[in-house]
């Protein structure tokens, strides 16, 4: 299903076999220098390209021309994906931002976001019964899957109108549930993301008061490699960054080749075209790496990862040990924010640059 996406409360636990994989792997295991590798992908709009990357051959081709061997494998549960990452299953996989900040970096898996895909430009956004306004969720009942992108979402909602959660009380709901719960007579107000969302304002009598073109760059969406692989290994950097710039290309065009990878895609998240592209509508999509590289070296990135960091924080998704919003380091071009020595996740441009300038 399309919205599997972030369906899952959100959880820093790492089950008893991930935690003895991460003590029994060694660092210097990342670090080696290899041949086969392997990448994780779940379904939303966003990281459908790289199933058509898989499916096409794309991705094989980029691999043949530096030698290298990449395994793309769907996970079907997102939190799951990540935290087997974590544990070092994967080399590289797609997440949100914030989710690359509370689970790899926050386990101190030191993490690259190697492509920046996209940001949510309106497929997540809050929804209220009757004619409203967002000042209007005071004192009621929010339903949400906890502690995700859409709990962000409605935290900056109500700094924007000069409140806060105490204003509101936030009920956790399964995104499987969420649209029912709406269409009865107890639940007033959700936050959500695509598709549900367009399920939920279809219905009679709402008003969508909020959304994420109002926070546009804050919810954005990753492939995330291992660092320590990754400097090893600058050939997964170069064939990833290749391969997905090609299909980027092919995706965006108005030709034939367009419809029928796009086709591809909304068929493997379970619509049809015009409901991807309807997808594709709320989402800015970085088509070109000079898009990606301007928007990585903008010094809005690191104001929205402290936003991130803070909201984190605050929510206890920085682990136990985190004294503050800075106890993990987030390197971007524009500098640092958090603990210089203790950077864990870093947006680094310099592959998005090699596509842009024709290197790779």
């Amino acid at each position: 299903m399309m919205h599997s996406i972030r369906s899952i409360m959100r959880t820093l636990t790492l089950t008893v076999s991930m935690i003895a994989l991460l003590i029994t792997t060694s660092p210097a295991a990342f670090a080696a220098e290899k041949t086969d590798f392997k990448l994780a992908w779940t379904i939303y709009v966003g990281w459908m390209p790289w199933d058509y990357a898989a499916a096409s051959g794309i991705v094989d081709k980029w691999a043949d021309k530096y030698g290298i061997n990449i395994d793309i494998v769907q996970v079907n549960d997102y939190v799951e994906s990540i935290n087997q990452y974590t544990a070092g299953q994967f080399d590289a996989t797609v997440m949100t931002n914030m989710d690359a900040l509370t689970i790899p970096a926050a386990s101190g898996v030191d993490s690259t976001a190697l492509i920046v895909g996209d940001f949510s430009n309106g497929n997540d956004g809050v929804v209220l019964k009757g004619d409203k306004t967002l000042k209007d969720i005071a004192g009621q009942q929010v339903n949400l899957v906890e502690l995700s992108v859409s709990h962000y979402l409605l935290a900056r909602g109500l700094e924007s109108v000069g409140m806060s959660e105490k204003d509101v009380k936030v009920v956790n709901t399964s995104d499987a549930d969420l649209v029912a719960a709406f269409s009865s007579d107890t639940v007033t107000a959700v936050t959500t993301w695509n598709p549900l969302l367009s399920e939920i304002t279809a219905q009679p009598n709402t008003s969508e008061v909020f959304d994420s073109s109002m926070i546009p760059g804050e919810i954005i969406d990753l492939l995330v490699v291992n660092t320590e692989t990754l400097e090893a290994n600058p050939k997964l950097g170069k064939a990833l960054t290749g391969a997905w710039y090609e299909i980027m290309a092919t995706m965006s065009g108005t030709d034939a080749a367009a419809t029928e990878a796009k086709t591809f895609m909304a068929e493997a998240s379970g619509t049809d075209l015009a409901g991807y592209d309807a997808q594709l509508a709320s989402t800015k999509m970085f088509y070109t790496a000079a898009e990606a590289v301007a928007f990585t070296h903008s010094a809005d990135l690191m104001a929205t990862m402290q936003k991130v960091s803070e909201f984190s924080f605050d929510h206890g998704l920085l682990g136990e040990g985190a004294p503050d919003a800075t106890f993990i380091g987030i390197e971007t071009p524009s500098g640092v924010y958090g603990n210089t020595s203790n950077v864990k996740l870093r947006f680094n441009p310099a592959y998005m640059e090699m596509a842009a300038e024709g290197a790779l």
